[in-house]
């Protein structure tokens, strides 16, 4: 079996401009012409290929970021949203129906645990919270009625590892899909060669790289991309989550120095976690051997992207933790905000912020400590420099 790489994958991609441009053309038109009246009937019935009909359908500008993101992930299709929840609530919608129940990993981001926990009641969808990393509990928790297993491929703040062929094997056999949220790790796994029927993104992270616009994408086959934006019954087509073409064209460039930028986030957060670990820090990364999901990692990962950019660590108090961040970021080490994939370092207290939505008891259940500080690694040219900063603001 041939070897994928995904920036390959993005780099063969032929996407022209509308005149040979080296870049696709923007297309900003919110709806679009037919020559004949019956092209028009027919696109809104989805009998015509290379048809568009209004920019909630789709948009050229659009299609152009979806056909890269299908690339790099290597699924049939992919659609973009104006959010990473868009994809997550769009995706989980389109699949799951009152009645239905679902089947998700404990430690997520806080967001997607409020959506699942308390928006779903309004649907009558119940929803089973499991340490994801254990397969037995996963087996256990599924329902006749099960049509979901989601996760997290790194999950969001405690960079546990989701074991994806163990989880789609589950799924699968109780006629379920499994939705993995890859925003942590792109590049870096390709969920869909292991199973998975959904990946979702927040490209606000790191796809894009600079946080300034926020974006969601859906990767999936065509029939269920293309059930999202039916004009019937479509949960995107109806909800209306699309993403501005502009920004689309933005992310699409972007894109092309994704593997550039992961491989640097990977090296600088590589460099910490092994300072760390010789200054006796407490501290969480998957690249270590001794992080309990390594080897997972390493028989999942696409080589030469590293590990990430990722690491959590441990100052036991949120008064500790408070005081280090605030400290850091007069020293320039980086910014104390939440979100990640930026060029500089990000860094807050995730369960004060980013998982403040998820009770303390369950906080307590997936062993998330008060002083935990989520770092989000920069680009940093001279990262000794930046962990000389870290080591004084420690004192």
């Amino acid at each position: 079996m041939k070897k994928f790489d995904p920036a390959s994958a993005i780099q063969d991609l032929r996407q022209f401009g509308e005149f040979g441009g080296v870049n696709p053309s923007v297309c900003d038109s919110a709806t679009f012409t037919f020559m004949e009246a019956h092209a028009m009937t027919d696109t809104f019935h989805g009998e015509t290929e290379g048809c568009f009909l209004y920019s909630r359908h789709w948009n050229p500008s659009n299609k152009y970021l979806s056909d890269a993101l299908a690339a790099m992930e290597n699924t049939e299709a992919g659609w973009v949203t104006g959010s990473g929840m868009a994809a997550i609530t769009c995706t989980i919608l389109q699949i799951c129906s009152t009645g239905d129940h679902i089947v998700s990993s404990m430690t997520t981001y806080g967001g997607t645990f409020a959506f699942l926990k308390n928006y779903l009641q309004k649907f009558n969808i119940e929803v089973t919270f499991v340490d994801a990393t254990d397969l037995d509990a996963v087996k256990n928790a599924m329902r006749p009625n099960t049509k979901m297993v989601y996760t997290e491929t790194m999950n969001n703040p405690l960079l546990q590892i989701a074991d994806i062929e163990g989880l789609a094997k589950i799924a699968h056999e109780h006629g379920a899909k499994l939705v993995v949220d890859n925003t942590f790790t792109p590049l870096i796994f390709t969920p869909a060669n292991f199973g998975a029927d959904v990946v979702v993104y927040s490209m606000t992270k790191f796809i894009n790289g600079k946080n300034d616009c926020v974006a969601g994408a859906i990767c999936s086959t065509n029939d269920f991309i293309n059930s999202l934006i039916d004009v019937n019954d479509g949960t995107a087509m109806l909800l209306g989550p699309v993403l501005d073409p502009k920004l689309s064209s933005a992310i699409l460039k972007n894109l092309h120095t994704l593997h550039i930028r992961m491989m640097q986030h990977s090296k600088n957060a590589m460099y910490l976690a092994e300072k760390f670990k010789e200054m006796g820090l407490k501290f969480n990364y998957p690249g270590m051997p001794e992080h309990p999901s390594h080897e997972l990692f390493k028989k999942m990962m696409n080589e030469g992207y590293g590990f990430g950019g990722m690491i959590a660590i441990d100052l036991d108090t949120e008064k500790r933790s408070f005081e280090v961040m605030e400290k850091m970021q007069n020293a320039d080490v980086g910014y104390l905000a939440v979100s990640l994939g930026y060029f500089k370092t990000l860094f807050s207290n995730s369960g004060k912020s980013t998982s403040s939505e998820i009770p303390e008891e369950y906080q307590k259940k997936m062993g998330m400590s008060e002083g935990l500080i989520r770092f989000s690694v920069g680009l940093d040219m001279d990262i000794e420099r930046t962990f000389q900063k870290i080591v004084e603001c420690l004192k």
